[in-house]
């Protein structure tokens, strides 16, 4: 049984870095997904691949593994700094500003 432990990447779809900061374990299949004929689902005997555990820490979700015999594949993520402006949002509706705000 193999697992992956990585950071989840920040969500395209919103500006804020909520649900990145924690570790997760997430087990690589071990069948590959077959199409119902009759319905047209997707499905898999591999009940291990529907599981996902996080954890406060990457010594942590590698205790785990350890501890359980699980193979486990390390991804560190990519880190990114952090793009602030000065003055900010708040910047845009000083009442000592220099230059007409325009689009």
């Amino acid at each position: 049984m193999t697992a992956r432990i990585y950071r989840p990447a920040k969500t395209a779809m919103q500006s804020g870095t909520a649900k990145t900061h924690a570790w997760v374990l997430d087990y690589i299949p071990d069948t590959a997904r077959e199409v119902d004929p009759l319905m047209g689902w997707t499905s898999s005997a591999d009940t291990q691949a529907q599981v996902r555990l996080r954890f406060e820490s990457k010594e942590a979700a590698l205790a785990y593994a350890r501890d359980k015999g699980i193979e486990a594949v390390v991804s560190d993520p990519h880190e990114r700094k952090p793009n602030v402006r000065p003055g900010g949002y708040g910047d845009n509706f000083a009442t000592n500003r220099r230059t007409v705000w325009t689009h």
